[in-house]
């Protein structure tokens, strides 16, 4: 088990090239070469060497370095310097707040970068896996305009509707699995533990017991004797998913697609995906960021295959000098209120703000759909288990109230 634990937290060095071609490096955490490789690949990223180090954050304990991190000093950096605070200061007051270690060491190397001579959107392209090239973009865009602290702003407010955005879906997806799992559990326990008390009495009954309390008592005798291999099969399958996942487009590209067509779910993925485009472009284009060269930001940004996928080809029509709204209706993806909406945008020359509106309605929505399902899913996660146990408790006692019948 020791073993198992130290390859874990195996780290590796990386060098590689970006979707432009650009040359980065980096550090990051795997299993082996083979998983680190296949993960920078899943980032859009080529890599050319991988190499194996002791730790990126040597010897430090912490956290890892999450999307909600980066948020929170997107906010802090922009509030340092909208006040004023000189670039190198700001890093060193908000490393001096942050609590994670990872985080600190990760601030202290870019104020480092930044004291070399380097500027802040190059010393963030260093770490393309924290600060995607959607980030360095706006970044960049704000340094050549002379407007660093206004795009430090959008930046922090994009950061912060977007995390927002997904911690809605995360709780849309949790809801039905906790009802399966809790399900599952609770059977489980009742069928290992509970059920077994019963058999043994029943056994001096000597008469036949009911269908339904045979039934019962037969899966109970499953359970305990293959316990291990349904759990096994269990673990084997989701485990199997996850690194299916993690390798293969196709199957992500399916999974994606699958997800979209659920009943209810499907509608909170789909309305989050369109939220997540239109706010990704308004603030692109809000900094000034050429359309074809904002799609590409777009797609990776739109945290479903399918979207992602549709925002290319519409880049490649724009590309050839289509408008905006003709190719997001060739795609099929987009209610006619959101082609609408930037068709008015593309004719008044106010794009950002159109964009900006469809992204305040969709996320909007996205939150009202997500409480309506969780005031339903409540009642429901009562009434299923309420059937599993209630159904096990009337098959162990219907032996009883036939005995009391015949007496």
């Amino acid at each position: 088990m020791a073993q198992k634990a130290a390859v874990k937290e195996l780290t590796f060095a990386w060098q590689g090239s970006d979707k432009r071609g650009a040359k980065v490096k980096g550090e990051m955490t795997g299993k082996s070469i083979a998983m680190v490789k296949a993960e920078l690949r899943r980032q859009g990223i080529k890599p050319t060497k991988v190499a194996k180090k002791s730790t990126f954050f040597s010897g430090v304990k912490g956290k890892k370095i999450t999307a909600k991190d980066i948020a929170i000093f997107s906010r802090q950096l922009a509030t340092m310097m909208s006040s004023g605070v000189p670039l190198v200061q700001s890093f060193d007051i908000i490393s001096q707040g942050v609590d994670n270690p990872n985080m600190k060491k990760l601030l202290v190397t870019i104020k480092s970068d930044i004291e070399a001579g380097a500027t802040l959107h190059e010393a963030l392209q260093k770490h393309p896996l924290l600060f995607d090239e959607l980030f360095c973009n706006l970044v960049h865009a704000g340094e050549q305009a002379g407007i660093l602290e206004t795009l430090l702003n959008k930046i922090a407010n994009y950061k912060e509707r977007i995390e927002e955005l997904k911690g809605k879906i995360k709780k849309a997806l949790f809801y039905p699995t906790a009802i399966m799992v809790v399900a599952l559990v609770v059977t489980a326990i009742l069928l290992v533990y509970v059920v077994p008390q019963f058999e043994d009495l029943f056994k001096n009954f000597g008469g036949a017991l009911p269908a339904f309390t045979q039934m019962v008592i037969g899966l109970s005798e499953f359970m305990q004797d293959w316990w291990w291999l349904i759990f096994g099969a269990i673990g084997g399958v989701v485990t199997l998913l996850i690194q299916a996942k993690r390798r293969s487009q196709k199957f992500n590209h399916a999974l994606d697609r699958m997800v979209l067509k659920l009943p209810i779910i499907g509608s909170i993925v789909n309305k989050a995906a369109i939220a997540r485009y239109a706010r990704t472009l308004s603030t692109m284009f809000a900094a000034g960021v050429p359309l074809v060269e904002a799609m590409t930001s777009v797609a990776g940004a739109a945290g479903n295959a399918v979207y992602t996928e549709a925002i290319l080809r519409m880049r490649d029509d724009i590309a050839t000098g289509r408008q905006l709204q003709l190719s997001m209706r060739d795609t099929g993806m987009f209610p006619a209120m959101v082609v609408q909406m930037v068709a008015i945008g593309e004719e008044s020359g106010n794009i950002d703000a159109m964009l900006g509106k469809v992204a305040d309605f969709y996320e909007e929505e996205v939150n009202n759909d997500v409480d309506s399902m969780s005031s339903l899913l409540e009642p429901l996660i009562m009434a299923v288990l309420g059937v599993l146990v209630g159904g096990l408790v009337v098959a162990m006692y219907l032996p009883i109230f036939k005995l009391g019948a015949i007496v």
